[in-house]
C-alpha cells in the first residue's frame, strides 16, 4: 500500500452493538431493512446499491475471511480517493441519511489501519484503534 495515498470512509458517528462504526452502505441497507424508506427512496436504495454491486469487486466474495466476525470484527472498508467514479455516488447515500437522522462522518488517512484486502479502488483494513 502507498502511505501517500489518500484513502475515505463515511460510517456511523456511534459505534454499534458490536462496537463498531457502521459504514454508509450498511446504514441505509439498515434503513431498508427496517422498512423506513418511502417507495422512492427503496426505489433508489436499489438502483444505487446495484450500479456499487456492478462497479467494482466485493472483497467479501473474493476473501470470506476479511469480513468474518470472529477473526476480523472491526474490519472496515475505505475507498481510495483516487476512485472518483465511485465517490461522485456517496452524496445520494450522505442525503439519504441526513433525510432520516442518521448521523455520519467522514474520515481521511492516508494509514486507516493494518490492510486485509486491498484492490485498485479500495482497501479493508482493521482499523488503528
Amino acid at each position: 500500500m502507498d502511505d501517500a495515498l489518500e484513502f475515505v470512509r463515511y460510517q456511523s458517528t456511534q459505534v454499534n452493538a458490536r462496537g463498531i462504526n457502521v459504514g454508509i452502505f450498511g446504514l441505509a441497507n439498515g434503513l431498508a431493512k427496517d422498512g423506513r424508506l418511502s417507495e422512492e427512496d427503496h426505489r433508489w436504495w436499489q438502483t444505487a446499491n446495484a450500479w456499487y454491486d456492478a462497479a467494482y469487486p466485493d472483497p467479501n466474495l473474493l476473501d470470506p475471511t476479511v469480513y468474518d466476525g470472529t477473526i476480523n470484527p472491526h474490519a472496515q472498508a475505505w475507498f481510495k480517493t483516487t476512485a472518483a467514479h465511485l465517490l461522485t455516488r456517496i452524496p445520494g447515500y450522505l442525503d439519504l441519511l441526513d433525510r432520516h437522522g442518521v448521523q455520519w462522518e467522514e474520515l481521511r488517512s492516508s494509514t486507516p489501519g493494518r490492510v486485509l484486502y486491498e484492490d485498485d479502488v479500495q482497501v479493508v483494513v482493521v482499523p488503528n484503534r
